[in-house]
């Protein structure tokens, strides 16, 4: 009983005293939603952000508006002393790729990357979508607004570049405007490569795809709400990986997973009044975004989006039928909305970006034993390590103990076989890694 006690004591202390930066909600409180309309706006404008549509025009296609994102990154940029390289990568893609690329055509990304000052290797990204569609994929002429989808995760990340560049990080970020989406996510493909030949260590990437509409086709109408799509573990992992799996847990324990998490507890801490939703899927039903070509790479990755879509203005020429009207306008956006999910992103990048790296393994012990016991790698320049545990049939991470600069540590009055744990890198300014789970066993 008296293990007992204290292990709730314990648990209860180190849950309530979680670190608070000043500067977080600073980045909360800069986030701009008259900036973040005028955007959805001016992309909105545009008229048709296609993937095959005119690269020509100044004020009509896909091409004017990457060129416009561009500028945007430099202006910011410019306000921050060139602490952003923008750059174009694009990748051709020929006719008959899929049956939606109808023409050759070049899918053109831009990247804005503020590198970071001691771990310039390392990057996390936000994306959002420049292009958009009609109810007819392959249709690259008619308007296609594409004001929610996505023109508000495009403006998302070109507000956060504006917030976060005002400030120094350890760690790379990407702020990136991905094409080629909605033709079978050919831009989130060519970065993936792209990441891979240059041998960027991807921390992970945050996928905006629609973070504006909070009236779903249900009825229910939220502006706190928001969904948070990771798949379990990557599809890269090995036979023997898979293997440790069936006899020591970790179905739901991949990188991308504890990405999630990492952003489900950082809101509850800093955003107190949104409700972040851990959907345990790689994205919705039958459908796709662009996090998941990195995930394919092997790299972490999630979906950060609204809760409550209306169908009605997804992919649908503009049209009233039925007394229902069609199309993805502006007059759907919400973009207060579309800021406080932006905060999200802001204030989880800006999180990662302070942090030292995770261990690289973390190995377990304790079978038959009162006691769990784990060793892990040491990380240079870290302050401490925390261990987590939960339920095993908890999502989330709910208890956690501090335990100083050390690679070793026993848990005692704690049985091996009633839960799950992980550990974490704490640096000197008290932001954390992500949370590794154990990938060896400690004897």
């Amino acid at each position: 009983m008296k293990k007992l006690l204290l292990f709730g004591l314990l648990t209860t202390t180190f849950i309530l005293s979680a670190q608070s930066d000043q500067r977080i909600y600073d980045i909360i409180n800069a986030v701009s939603a008259e900036r973040i309309e005028h955007d959805i706006t001016k992309l909105a404008n545009f008229g048709t952000r296609h993937t095959l549509s005119d690269t020509i025009s100044q004020t009509r296609g896909i091409g004017a508006a990457r060129r416009w994102i561009k500028s945007e990154f430099e202006k910011t940029s410019s306000d921050c002393n060139s602490c952003l390289n923008v750059i174009y990568q694009k990748d051709l893609i020929k006719k008959g790729a899929n049956e939606r690329i109808v023409k050759d055509v070049e899918v053109v990304n831009v990247l804005a990357i503020q590198k970071g000052t001691k771990y310039p290797n390392r990057y996390i990204i936000m994306s959002g979508d420049i292009d958009s569609r009609v109810s007819n994929p392959t249709n690259f002429t008619d308007d296609s607004p594409g004001a929610n989808d996505n023109a508000s995760g495009m403006a998302g990340t070109l507000e956060a570049a504006r917030v976060l560049s005002k400030y120094t990080f350890e760690n790379s970020i990407i702020y990136m405007g991905l094409s080629g989406e909605e033709q079978g996510l050919f831009g989130g493909g060519g970065v993936a490569q792209y990441a891979k030949n240059q041998g960027w260590e991807i921390i992970g990437i945050f996928n905006n795809d629609m973070i504006g509409n909070i009236t779903g086709v249900d009825g229910i109408v939220s502006n706190v709400d928001f969904r948070i799509f990771s798949e379990p573990v990557p599809p890269t992992e090995t036979e023997e990986q898979r293997k440790a799996r069936r006899f020591y847990g970790g179905e739901v324990d991949g990188v991308s997973r504890q990405l999630a998490r990492y952003v489900h507890k950082n809101v509850k801490h800093y955003m107190p009044e949104m409700n972040p939703m851990m959907i345990y899927r790689l994205d919705r039903f039958g459908r796709g975004g662009h996090h998941r070509p990195f995930n394919d790479a092997g790299f972490p990755g999630i979906r950060i989006m609204e809760a409550h879509e209306n169908y009605t203005q997804q992919h649908q020429d503009i049209r009233v039928e039925d007394g229902i009207a069609y199309g993805d306008v502006l007059e759907h956006v919400n973009f207060k909305y579309a800021a406080k999910l932006t905060a999200v992103n802001a204030i989880n990048l800006a999180s990662l970006a302070w942090a030292p790296p995770s261990p690289t393994t973390v190995k377990i012990g304790g079978i038959v034993e009162p006691a769990a016991k784990f060793q892990w790698s040491k990380v240079v320049g870290a302050k401490g390590y925390k261990i987590y545990w939960r339920d095993t049939t908890s999502p989330t991470w709910d208890y956690s103990r501090y335990v100083g600069n050390l690679t070793e540590f026993t848990l005692d009055g704690i049985v091996i076989d009633n839960y799950f744990f992980g550990v974490s890198t704490v640096g000197e300014n008290g932001f954390e890694s992500p949370v590794v789970f154990p990938n060896g066993i400690f004897k």
